[in-house]
Formats: C-alpha cells, sequence, structure tokens
C-alpha cells in the first residue's frame, strides 16, 4: 500500500490557488481511480482505491500547509504506513509553471508544508511529487503569489501538469520512484 498526499490548503476560499495544486493532483487520481473522499481518522480526508493489484489511500489534509506534519503524521500511524511509503503532493515556486518533478527524499527547498512534515516525522525520507507554479512575483510577495489563481494561460498549463503528475504518482505505486523519476523527470 502507498499513500499519495496532495497539499494545500481547506476550504473553498483557496480552490484553484497555486498552492492547492497538491490538492489537486489527488482529486485527478481519485476521479481516474472512481474512488471518493472523505472524513479520515484525523485531520485528513481520504479515498481508497486500487490500480493494477496495488492498494493505494489518497490523503488530503485538513490542516492548513503549514501545519501539514500532523495530518500526514496520523494518516502513516492509521494505515501503518512508513514515510518512505508516502508520496507527498506539492507546488514549487522554483520549478517553472507546468514542470513536474520526483525525488526519493530530500530536504524542504523552501516549502512551509513539507518542512512542517519534516520536522514532525523526524525525517525527510519520503518521496515527493512537486509541480512547478513559476516565480512571476514582485520580490517579498511570495504569499500573495501562493495564495493567487492561475491566469486563463497558467490554468491550461497547470491542467496539463496536474494530469501528467497523477500519472507519474500511478507510476510511483506500480514501479516505484526510480521507474517514474526516469520517466517523468
Amino acid at each position: 500500500m502507498i499513500l499519495i498526499v496532495g497539499l494545500g490548503n481547506p476550504g473553498n476560499k483557496y480552490t484553484g490557488t497555486r498552492h492547492n495544486v497538491g490538492f489537486e493532483v489527488v482529486d485527478q487520481i481519485a476521479g481516474d481511480l472512481s474512488a471518493a473522499f472523505s472524513p479520515g481518522k484525523g485531520p485528513f480526508y481520504t479515498a481508497k482505491a486500487r490500480y493494477r493489484n496495488h492498494r493505494v489511500v489518497l490523503v488530503k489534509p485538513t490542516t492548513y500547509m503549514n501545519r501539514s506534519g500532523d495530518a500526514v503524521q496520523q494518516a502513516l500511524h492509521w494505515f501503518k504506513t512508513a514515510p518512505g511509503e508516502c508520496l507527498v503532493c506539492y507546488d514549487d515556486l522554483d520549478l517553472p509553471i507546468g514542470t513536474i518533478r520526483l525525488r526519493p527524499q530530500g530536504s524542504a527547498g523552501g516549502h512551509n508544508g513539507v518542512r512542517d512534515i519534516i520536522r514532525t516525522l523526524g525525517t525527510d525520507r519520503f518521496p515527493r511529487l512537486r509541480i512547478g507554479i513559476g516565480s512571476d512575483f514582485p520580490h517579498e510577495n511570495q504569499v500573495s503569489y501562493v495564495l493567487s489563481k492561475f491566469s486563463t494561460d497558467q490554468r491550461d498549463i497547470i491542467d496539463e501538469a496536474v494530469k501528467t503528475a497523477a500519472e507519474a504518482a500511478l507510476c510511483v505505486v506500480t514501479e516505484g520512484i526510480d521507474e517514474a523519476m526516469n520517466r517523468f523527470n
């Protein structure tokens, strides 16, 4: 079994914002696998499915982005899963818009949600899938940028990136992180 966690902020106010691209990826996977989200046994929603004989659990924290660690830790505990079996999907300012990158582990790279997960779990040894949201914002206006919605042109790029990221995440499930990195990075 693998957990695929999409990071984002809860509530309609944040739907479609740059910071919620991780939610969009797990929503895409849920739609592709005909799975529905329901409240989990902690601060998260879950959707369960099977993909090519693999059990997949999709997770959307109900905590705000900067407090994602508690939700991820509780989901791992509830599903008796190790951090290495948990793929975390999230937005990345350092990647050009629409670019995706898989990594088997590593630092938070400035992402506060991932920083909180690393702090809470006590390890950075979990795979991640980053979706580039670009960095076209004035100096020191990062918060407003990540909480803003995409332009129409950017939305088209992100929609394609979300579909590709969903494929990459399912490749991690069936083929492992190394093969997925070879195919999608």
